[in-house]
């Protein structure tokens, strides 16, 4: 099965959330915890994603980060965070940011002027962005996503339009994307997405090639506790993607410089 989980979280019980939070889990996930269960189905690193009722404190992720070499972090800023910050986080070994916008498209942060140059900061570093959005709105980028070429990341198969079994829409934004800069999926959370999801990895490995594709846990499966377990998404995933089971990890290991085994 797969070696490098590229999406989990980790979070103490009591820590408190940000203001304006969609939700704030009732128990706490540890680094150690997700390496025990990862560890017992065979995956060697990871990639630890800031989860979005934290804000910008990335002092838990930090602190993730600074237990293992065998991890990266995928961190969230606001605009107004400097390239010096982007470059101290680089060294505790985060290798990308996050736009959470479930519930906030309309957000006018997301427009903020100073994102340009703080993305070209980024992307000067080999980070990527990552995009997380209510499904079928991924297209709605496309017409004013800054143009820098930094790698992209969508969560979560992109969130399809519920119902799809190939949302058009979103693989045109994606393929759009792709002749100006490299775009991954990560095949992720599939209890997140009402969709044909066999269809979607079909459609997402006839828009990016299988060097475009990614595997997350979503560990520890947030509001969807009852749903999940860790063997399961690995079979599913691993099924649907059948002879290209073994390029999550090749692709993951390329983008955060990670090593598999």
């Amino acid at each position: 099965m797969f070696q490098i989980d590229s999406h989990f979280h980790v979070f103490s019980a009591n820590a408190p959330a940000v203001g304006g939070a969609r939700y704030r889990p009732a128990y706490g996930a540890s680094l150690a915890q997700w390496q025990a269960i990862s560890g017992a189905h065979g995956v060697r690193a990871g990639v630890v994603v800031q989860p979005s009722f934290f804000g910008c404190d990335n002092s838990e992720l930090e602190a993730a980060l600074a237990a293992s070499p065998a991890l990266r972090g995928v961190c969230v800023v606001g605009p107004e965070a400097s390239a010096g910050e982007l470059a101290r986080l680089h060294g505790l070994g985060v290798r990308g940011l996050r736009w959470n916008m479930v519930g906030r498209h309309d957000d006018a942060s997301w427009r903020d002027a100073r994102w340009p140059a703080l993305l070209e900061a980024a992307h000067a570093l080999g980070w990527h962005l990552e995009l997380h959005t209510d499904p079928g709105r991924l297209n709605e980028l496309r017409a004013w996503l800054p143009a820098v070429p930094i790698a992209l990341v969508l969560d979560h198969f992109g969130k399809p339009a519920p119902g799809a079994q190939a949302d058009a829409p979103m693989l045109a934004c994606a393929a759009h994307w792709r002749g100006q800069r490299e775009v991954y999926v990560k095949l992720s959370a599939p209890y997140r997405v009402a969709a044909d999801l066999a269809g979607v990895v079909a459609g997402w490995h006839h828009c990016l090639g299988e060097q475009g594709l990614l595997w997350g846990s979503d560990w520890p499966w947030t509001n969807h506790e009852a749903e999940a377990g860790y063997a399961g998404l690995q079979r599913k995933v691993w099924e649907w993607l059948g002879p290209l089971c073994e390029a999550p990890d090749r692709n993951a290991a390329r983008l955060f410089g990670l090593r598999a085994a």
